[in-house]
């Protein structure tokens, strides 16, 4: 069942989160993408019953705070971004998978890529074709495989063998690091405006992301 639904997670979430970045911009996107950090050890505690210490509930409060401001659209009237809420829902679905994938953890890390590459790039392809999102273009196919072998083979694979020594919620709480790559590079491709709300939001982001990566498992 872990694997079906590893499955099948690992298809909605980067559809949902796909179509979140083009409702909303690559800086607010890629901080968004912290919030994983939240949903992998919520789920965690809740259903999977690892433990949670003082330090990483201070780290789920404040970043959970950083994504609601970034996930309002006008203050004023607390309309909320919908690209915001596509991308939250996506790190949610991660935030499942990722504690599917620990379950699978003990198994080679190898199989575990295998099974999720294959079955998650199959169902994403079929679900493509059905909404008639191909391409011909064999440059473009490609340079997406070899941005694949390595945004996702290899990330899979050392995410998963992280899995086996540490647990769901601080392997999440280290990966949290990429995000914040995310935001240099979009202000530095796409020369991004910085508002005041961003800015509070980032350094909330900064110090929730410095207390989970810096968070002791308790022991049971």
């Amino acid at each position: 069942k872990y694997v079906i639904l590893m499955i099948f997670l690992d298809i909605a979430a980067p559809i949902l989160l796909l179509v979140g970045i083009t409702k909303s911009n690559a800086s607010t996107a890629s901080l968004l993408n912290n919030f994983e950090i939240v949903a992998t050890s919520l789920i965690a505690y809740l259903i999977f019953k690892e433990n949670i210490n003082i330090r990483l509930w201070y780290a789920i409060i404040l970043i959970t705070i950083s994504s609601v401001i970034l996930s309002i659209n006008d203050i004023s009237s607390f309309t909320l971004s919908f690209g915001a809420i596509l991308i939250l829902l996506a790190c949610i679905s991660w935030g499942l998978e990722n504690n599917c994938t620990k379950k699978l953890s003990i198994k080679d890390p190898l199989q575990v890529v295998i099974i999720k590459g294959f079955g998650s790039g199959i169902g994403a392809l079929i679900i493509a074709f059905i909404v008639q999102e191909t391409s011909s273009n064999l440059i473009s196919i490609l340079l997406s495989l070899l941005l694949g072998f390595f945004a996702y083979g290899l990330s899979i694979f050392f995410y998963v063998t992280s899995q086996r020594y540490l647990g769901a919620s601080e392997t999440s709480a280290y990966y949290a690091v990429s995000p914040f790559i995310g935001v240099i590079l979009s202000f530095i491709l796409f020369k991004e405006p910085l508002t005041l709300s961003f800015i509070i939001a980032l350094l909330i982001m900064i110090l929730g992301t410095y207390l989970a990566v810096n968070d002791k498992p308790q022991k049971s």
